[in-house]
């Protein structure tokens, strides 16, 4: 099971990415201890040149780590039918107890990759790289959590077993058990829609003064955040159910299936992306009066706004229309 081709580019790409990190890490240490812009000595020179290097070099390894999040989402789908009892990723994430610690560190790699991605390439629009110490600290912290994904990663892949059985996810996503995933399936569905609409016109209201007043960056990224997290609990509360159409089936991963158009993979894209670049506007709050930046950020983060508010909106768009025209009626519709 092992050598299935999508375990096998998981594999190899944790393990290259894991070690172009602890290379740029290690000159990331060596770039906090000597690196002087003012001076013009060799060893400057040499710096300037390396982070060259590193700088693109995390730029893929970044990028790489937030598809890999969607591969390891696509790998445990494809893999359920070899499980007994697994009806979609929410089973064969189930099968042993690194499946859902490491979804959960890469959603979380996810947001720090990405966010590096957005500190990076603000540093690299000044020409005296006024953030370096500041993503070198930021690489210095996400390379260890990277390494503990790919060791959980490997833990869960190679204690996979063809012959255990495993729950589905109508078992796991039920209000008649006693565990986080039942707790979030049983949120009322009419509170549950008042929060998210609520949370999302704060975000949109809050995402649309930053961008004609350059102001409430932290606003803006905390709300994007908050509508992350509203947003996954809407999914499995009550958003899933009007794909299903069954008032009883609550998973987050069964949207991913054909049957229903593969509709979670954009859904889920337009979520990530929006929170990512909205929490990105957050990140870049405190550079603003940098000089060499006080005009490069300000740009950046209209850029981030945009490009978040388009994502979020499309994922509204696509949950409300679903719930306008299927005949399936729920509780508040």
């Amino acid at each position: 099971m092992i050598l299935h081709p999508s375990i096998m580019a998981l594999f190899m790409s944790s393990f290259l990415i894991c070690l172009l990190l602890m290379y740029s890490a290690y000159y990331g240490f060596v770039i906090l201890r000597k690196w002087d812009i003012k001076s013009g000595s060799e060893q400057q020179l040499e710096l300037e040149r390396r982070t060259y290097l590193i700088s693109t070099i995390l730029t893929y390894v970044c990028g790489f780590q937030l598809i890999s999040l969607f591969l390891y989402m696509f790998t445990a789908d494809i893999l359920h039918p070899l499980f007994a009892g697994a009806m979609c990723a929410s089973g064969a994430l189930s099968v042993n107890s690194y499946g859902y610690p490491t979804l959960l560190l890469k959603i979380f790699n996810f947001m720090a990759a990405g966010l590096w991605l957005v500190l990076n390439y603000t540093d690299n629009r000044a020409y005296d790289y006024p953030l370096i110490r500041t993503k070198y600290r930021a690489l210095i912290l996400l390379t260890p959590l990277i390494i503990v994904e790919t060791y959980l990663q490997t833990k869960y892949f190679r204690g996979l077993k063809a012959d255990i059985i495993t729950s589905c996810c109508s078992t796991l996503f039920t209000s008649e058990s006693s565990t986080i995933a039942s707790d979030l399936a049983s949120v009322p569905s009419v509170p549950g829609k008042i929060a998210f609409y609520a949370i999302m016109a704060l975000t949109v209201l809050s995402g649309i003064y930053l961008y004609l007043k350059g102001k409430g960056g932290y606003i803006f990224s905390a709300f994007c955040g908050l509508t992350f997290i509203v947003s996954i609990i809407s999914v499995i509360s009550f958003f899933s159910l009007y794909y299903y159409e069954l008032p009883s089936h609550h998973c987050p991963f069964d949207i991913l299936h054909g049957e229903y158009h593969y509709i979670g993979y954009p859904l889920y894209l337009c979520l990530f992306g929006g929170t990512l670049a909205g929490m990105g506007t957050g990140v870049l709050m405190p550079f603003r009066k940098t000089a060499s930046l006080m005009e490069t950020i300000p740009a950046i983060q209209k850029r981030l706004v945009v490009f978040s508010l388009v994502c979020l909106l499309i994922f509204t768009v696509m949950v409300t229309y679903r719930m306008a025209t299927t005949p399936f009626i729920l509780e508040g519709y």
